[in-house]
């Protein structure tokens, strides 16, 4: 209990008692500003992005990168409050369930789905998660590298700056056996598009001989980025 002495001493402690309060709000303010990314956040590419399982207090930087669509690489069941946050924010989920093994492989078909989603630019800006971002996520990104023609060597580095000791000796023989060319039949529809919305941006349109049965990456030019 504070003993207020005179008007002199009420004055003081009416500007103190404000100061506090002013202090407590601004600090408040400051605390409900602050964006945390979840767990091993990252850029992948242009739109695409990689982290591990999103928490509550991830959602207002989730909301930041303003996506529209989730690839969810967990079999369990979306919990409700992230399931409830992507519906108040127009952001879709795909969810493939591939079990976390350290022993087993992972499950080509089941990549190659993702992959699709991944690559499409319309569901772009995407995160793929997992539960901590490491060794799913890390394998899907790391077949992704090899679309890009990355080095072995650099692709290896990116999955074990993310999966750090834990890295999965499975892991990285599916990636190093992952034959990019099975991805033919399933990106004839796709168009990837880079360098973002410049006048005259480019992008790679994957077309399909039907005769041949063959398909093969022709480059364009697109004159209207918005299409």
């Amino acid at each position: 209990m504070i003993l207020v002495q005179n008007s002199e001493d009420q004055m003081v402690f009416e500007f103190i008692k404000r100061r506090i309060v002013v202090k407590d709000e601004v600090k408040s303010k400051n605390e409900e500003d602050v964006l945390v990314p979840p767990l091993n956040f990252s850029m992948v590419d242009r739109g695409i992005y990689r982290s591990g399982f999103p928490k509550e207090e991830n959602f207002g930087f989730i909301q930041s990168l303003n996506l529209k669509s989730i690839v969810y690489l967990c079999p369990e069941p979306y919990p409700e409050p992230n399931e409830q946050f992507l519906q108040s924010h127009g952001i879709q989920l795909f969810q493939f369930g591939i079990e976390g093994s350290k022993e087993s492989s992972m499950p080509k078909e089941t990549i190659l789905e993702a992959l699709q989603i991944v690559l499409d630019v319309r569901n772009h800006p995407l995160l793929i998660h997992c539960k901590r971002g490491k060794h799913r996520t890390g394998s899907l990104v790391g077949c992704l590298r090899k679309l890009q023609n990355w080095c072995l060597t650099s692709v290896f580095e990116e999955y074990h700056h993310f999966a750090v000791a834990k890295a999965r000796i499975a892991d990285l023989r599916f990636i190093e056996l992952f034959d990019i060319s099975c991805l033919r039949d399933c990106l004839y529809s796709i168009i990837y598009q880079y360098q973002g919305c410049a006048s005259r941006s480019r992008r790679i349109s994957y077309i399909v001989d039907t005769e041949a049965k063959t398909s093969e990456p022709r480059e364009t030019e697109c004159l209207d980025c918005s299409s």
